[in-house]
């Protein structure tokens, strides 16, 4: 009867702490449960040492440090234990450990099998290291596993996280079965690679599309620039497809941000509230930057304003804090970082890029000095764009000497925006001499941007050197780089209409220049007016 009654009892603890596992949210909770199964006696026995393993390395709230030392405490691992902590490590901060760990299992004379490559392709591709992830692909084909759909999938979507798209596309390719995630996966590398027509090729080849589709092309698009036809693409989803996720709509946002097109932006977040996406933080973020980029501050305030914040993160206030700066709101943007800093924020390198920015709108020399110099205090290094911003500060200023001798002090080259905003201060305050060496150098830098003889040639025709202007033009065109028109967007109820100048391919284009015309006129009548009314003014005082 005792030992029925002990091992009736030894049973129940058993289950209870199984259940207790399964039921685990955070690390507090798994220590102690781990502790309790150290001082039973069963943390080696499976399944308690699966799981304990399981949760440390693969959740979400797990700790890939802690799982590392229940393996190494393990006296037997199995196939699955040695599967658990390379799957872990190839999604933590440190993926090369799944290799180390791969190759200590094949020195301890453990097989791999089929779950184990995903896991080292995944790793490669995190590292982004080729000849890793083909050194991985021919341990596979010397296995047999080449056949595995789970398999080809990881090796498309490794080759093309390594940047190798025509790899990807052989394994692709070489599958007799595919599923939804092969097509995903190759339209996903070809976007990722900048190759958006041929993702658009496969997506309309697909037989079948759900959101990771959808998402992967218009983020594609976005990625490459084209972000009106992210907008169409978006547009039609919302006709055929799923209902957007939160990747879908950071992409969406993303792209109104860039065109400024702030009704179709308001329409998005329109779209999320009606379907009940939740707002997470990212797409907060998300909405902040496109309100800000769009001129609509006070919205993006609103949007910010409604996160309690203790759920904040250095992002979104990035976003806010560059917003502001953007536009002018220079105390507003010191008096947010200053908030920032007082609830346990610390800055990053874009916080002071952000304040620096502030800086060059208010021409505020000193400010731009002291934020500088704070990088270094809180353990940053100024990158290339900090310093660009530094010239812009001095340029808009007027300290064009300052800024010559910054750029020449630098412990890098000079890049191309940091001599462009160079010339543009020494065109606004006319300091011509140090403008021609300025964009000499610039033409040196970048031989084939049309902007870079323009800007020379404007240097030389402000000085009515006029013959060196024409050099300019004709340098330009003997080196074949032709100049690219500059376009406005204008967004009406919704719609974004392309404009360059003469352009008169706008279905209504008829009506708009007769339109231009009468706005013309009516702004030289007020202004005439206005000149009578001056000068009748002048008259009475007479």
């Amino acid at each position: 009867m005792l030992n029925a009654s002990f091992l009736y009892k030894n049973a129940n603890l058993n289950q209870t702490l199984l259940t207790s596992l399964d039921k685990c949210k955070c690390m507090l909770e798994l220590k102690q449960i781990h502790a309790l199964l150290i001082a039973s006696g069963l943390s080696q026995d499976d399944p308690f040492a699966s799981k304990i393993l399981s949760f440390a390395a693969t959740s979400d709230s797990g700790d890939i440090h802690y799982s590392s030392r229940v393996f190494l405490q393990l006296s037997n691992p199995t196939i699955f234990n040695w599967n658990t902590i390379i799957r872990g490590y190839s999604r933590s901060k440190n993926p090369i450990k799944s290799i180390s760990f791969f190759n200590e299992m094949l020195r301890v004379g453990i097989s791999p099998d089929y779950l184990t490559y995903p896991f080292l392709a995944k790793a490669s591709a995190r590292l982004s290291e080729l000849n890793l992830g083909g050194t991985v692909h021919g341990r596979i084909a010397k296995t047999g596993y080449d056949g595995d759909k789970f398999i080809q999938n990881s090796l498309i979507h490794m080759y093309a996280s390594c940047g190798n798209v025509v790899h990807a596309r052989r394994v692709f390719d070489e599958m007799p079965n595919r599923n939804l995630v092969s097509w995903n996966s190759i339209l996903d590398g070809y976007a990722k690679c900048g190759n958006v027509s041929l993702a658009r090729e496969v997506f309309e080849l697909m037989p079948d599309r759900d959101v990771v589709s959808w998402s992967s092309l218009i983020d594609g698009y976005v990625k490459g620039g084209e972000h009106r036809e992210a907008l169409t693409v978006f547009e039609r989803m919302r006709v055929e497809g799923p209902k957007a996720n939160e990747v879908t709509m950071v992409s969406v946002l993303c792209a109104c941000a860039h065109l400024g097109a702030l009704e179709q932006g308001m329409t998005m977040h329109c779209y999320m509230t009606d379907y009940g996406m939740p707002l997470t933080l990212v797409l907060q973020t998300s909405l902040v930057d496109m309100y800000a980029k769009c001129g609509a501050i006070e919205d993006a305030l609103v949007v910010f304003r409604g996160i309690s914040l203790e759920k904040t993160d250095l992002l979104i206030w990035n976003a806010m804090i560059g917003g502001l700066a953007t536009h002018g709101f220079v105390k507003e943007s010191f008096d947010m970082f200053k908030e920032m800093q007082i609830i346990g924020i610390a800055p990053d390198e874009i916080t002071y890029l952000c304040l620096l920015s502030s800086c060059a709108h208010g021409g505020l020399v000193k400010d731009a000095w002291y934020f500088f110099g704070r990088l270094g205090q809180d353990g940053l290094n100024p990158k290339r764009e900090h310093y660009a911003c530094m010239v812009d500060v001095l340029a808009r200023a007027g300290q064009l000497t300052e800024a010559y001798q910054f750029l020449c002090q630098m412990p890098m080259e000079p890049t191309a925006s940091m001599l462009g905003a160079l010339l543009s201060g020494c065109m606004n305050h006319r300091k011509l001499d140090l403008a021609e060496i300025v964009g000499k150098k610039l033409i040196e830098l970048e031989p084939d941007h049309d902007g870079r003889y323009v800007g020379l040639s404007n240097v030389y025709a402000v000085v009515k050197r006029w013959d060196e202007a024409r050099t300019m033009r004709e340098d330009m065109e003997r080196r074949g780089v032709k100049k690219s028109p500059g376009c406005s967007f204008v967004e009406i109820f919704g719609t974004l209409h392309k404009f360059i100048a003469h352009d008169k391919t706008h279905p209504k284009s008829e009506q708009i220049y007769m339109m231009l015309i009468f706005i013309v006129k009516q702004i030289k009548f007020d202004k005439d007016f206005t000149t009578q009314e001056d000068s009748l003014y002048e008259i009475e005082v007479i």
